[in-house]
């Protein structure tokens, strides 16, 4: 009987202990939002941008792989037509209707249109909030095959607060995992990678930018299956989340740009439903339901494939906590770049294309994308693991 009490004593005792010590734990996480002047801005930017309906235009990508696309239709890369490029982009009649934020390379964040009027101010007009990529670039860890780590954080703080004067109001990081045959990331990739990820996010909530956090499992060759994939996805996005909340990152402030789950380059195509099923099934599995927008990353998927593949997600998880919607880059812009093409006969007609295909991105996150699609067709696509790129 003694003994009973005793081991009852110690249940009760360390019911208490746990208590208390979650008590504590809340009190630091709420002093340390209390703490930070941003935090109801903040919260309110990532539900806004997070709106249902309404997705990310991603054109983040480095001087030198705009270039490169550029170059692809004929054009120099030169900063008056990469200039050209954007404010085809972001001036397209509609755009505000389908898309909520835009994802800038610093230059761009500071250009002004033909005319005059800074960027963040054409973007603002149509309520589309500014973001910025603030990473420098992957870095090749040592004693791995091949795996990064993002660079970014010297200085980091000084450039975020000097991006929140100039109108950027939130920010992205991307840190790439690779997966290919017979292997996943390692263990000191995961743990570099979510390290850098949180302490970026920590920083950018303290100058008031919203964090997109996007750990990217890259696509890569070989016959591995969706369900490897979703394992290292899982593996990956637990470590992230850990790692957020040891650096107290308030989560409602917070926005996630995955990939979604696919099998390898080499393997049969999966079908959205079985897409659906594995990434919902991943999330669901990792992400609190406080984070307000899951924003998928089009890496690896055709224009059409990316919005099919986005409407299974809501059929297949209906009553998702978060939004699950899109930050697309290539998705959006290739069709674009090959109608523009650098001519001004076809600036309106490549508008019509971007707008086009973010309003089909737009139906499929709400569930009501019945086609035809604007650009159909298209196989699957090997993206490049580039040391200083963007990555959509």
């Amino acid at each position: 009987m003694q003994a009973t009490s005793c081991i009852r004593g110690q249940a009760v005792g360390g019911r208490r202990a746990a208590s208390t010590a979650a008590a504590g734990r809340r009190s630091v996480v709420v002093r340390a939002a209390a703490a930070n002047p941003y935090a109801e801005e903040l919260k309110a930017t990532a539900k806004y941008i997070a709106t249902r309906g309404k997705g990310i235009l991603a054109s983040d990508e480095s001087n030198a792989t705009t270039g490169k696309r550029l170059e692809s239709v004929g054009v120099e890369n030169t900063e008056d037509n990469r200039r050209d490029w954007r404010q085809l982009l972001y001036t397209a009649p509609g755009l505000g209707q389908y898309i909520s934020g835009a994802i800038m390379f610093e230059e761009t964040l500071y250009q002004k249109a033909r005319d005059g009027t800074p960027f963040v101010d054409v973007l603002g007009s149509a309520g589309i909030k500014c973001g910025v990529k603030v990473d420098t670039g992957l870095q090749v860890l040592p004693g791995t095959d091949g795996e990064t780590s993002t660079q970014g954080l010297d200085n980091l703080q000084a450039r975020c607060e000097a991006y929140y004067k100039q109108g950027a109001r939130f920010a992205k990081w991307r840190a790439v995992l690779k997966i290919s045959e017979g292997s996943g990331p390692s263990s000191q990739a995961i743990l570099e990678n979510a390290h850098g990820l949180a302490r970026y996010a920590q920083i950018a909530q303290a100058a008031g930018l919203v964090p997109i956090v996007e750990p990217e499992v890259t696509l890569g060759p070989g016959a591995y299956s969706i369900e490897e994939t979703a394992y290292w996805s899982e593996r990956v996005y637990s470590h992230v989340m850990r790692l957020l909340n040891e650096y107290d990152v308030m989560l409602e402030g917070i926005l996630l740009k995955p990939n979604m789950c696919l099998p390898g380059l080499d393997a049969p195509p999966a079908s959205p439903a079985d897409v659906a099923k594995y990434t919902t099934r991943t999330m669901l599995r990792t992400i609190p339901a406080s984070v307000p927008g899951i924003h998928f990353l089009s890496g690896g998927m055709s224009e059409e494939e990316s919005t099919l593949n986005l409407q299974a997600l809501q059929e297949a998880c209906p009553n998702a906590p978060w939004s699950l919607t899109f930050s697309y880059g290539r998705a959006l812009q290739a069709s674009t770049l090959k109608t523009w093409a650098g001519k001004e006969e076809n600036w309106d007609a490549a508008q019509q294309i971007l707008v086009a295909l973010a309003k089909a991105n737009s139906e499929a996150q709400l569930g009501q994308f019945k086609g035809p699609h604007p650009v159909p067709g298209g196989g699957r696509i090997l993206q490049a693991l580039r040391t200083g790129g963007a990555g959509k």
